[in-house]
């Protein structure tokens, strides 16, 4: 499998579903704005959407959109308990908390990544969307679980964390729910998540530092 990333991006959650379940896989990286990968290779001729991210299975399919690449992944691996199984309630629990990342949580954070800066008016009506979306994640996680359906970590705390991190590049405080505070500190500490977030650039490798 390749999976076609950008360093940060929502791209980041599959890369980390990736190293949870230990499959082998290349990464590819992608210039979204001029529409190329590292190989030279012009990107929408992969994916036509243009953006990230991009999974190339070991059978030659592209799948594309995150909830979409998440479960595929999760259910090549069973065993991990990424994903419940299809047709369980369970499973739509994920589904539904996939949507509201997707459609929610991530496009709360979209305009600061537009290339645009934001005015002072703008960057407040921003600010308030994504800590209403925040707020929702925050009544989730108000009952002591650990992760996003309960106690297990799934695809959809994969996704929840690259978004939320989103906040320190941003500049946005998230001590004001301090559950989501938490539980993207938790989130972090996961060794798929320090690997995938080492190979994209975002960290340093203490260890060969």
């Amino acid at each position: 499998m390749k999976l076609y990333y950008k360093p940060g991006a929502c791209s980041m959650a599959s890369h980390i579903v990736l190293n949870e379940i230990e499959q082998s896989f290349d990464l590819e990286k992608v210039d979204t704005e001029n529409g190329v990968t590292e190989t030279g290779e012009s990107y929408r001729e992969i994916n036509p959407k243009g953006y990230v991210p991009s999974l190339l299975t070991d059978t030659g399919a592209i799948i594309t959109e995150n909830p979409a690449v998440l479960q595929f992944l999760g259910d090549l691996a069973p065993k991990a308990d990424l994903v419940p199984a299809n047709g369980t309630m369970e499973r739509t629990r994920l589904q539904e908390m996939l949507n509201f990342i997707s459609s929610e949580l991530h496009k709360a954070y979209a305009p600061f990544f537009s290339g645009e800066t934001l005015i002072p008016s703008a960057k407040i009506k921003v600010e308030k969307g994504i800590a209403r979306r925040i707020g929702f994640i925050e009544s989730e996680l108000l009952d002591g679980r650990q992760f996003l359906l309960g106690a297990d970590f799934t695809v959809a705390d994969a996704y929840a964390f690259v978004v939320l991190n989103w906040s320190g590049f941003i500049e946005f405080d998230l001590q004001p729910w301090p559950s989501v505070n938490d539980y993207v500190k938790r989130v972090s500490q996961r060794p798929s998540v320090i690997k995938a977030m080492i190979a994209e650039g975002l960290i340093e490798d203490h260890k060969t530092s």
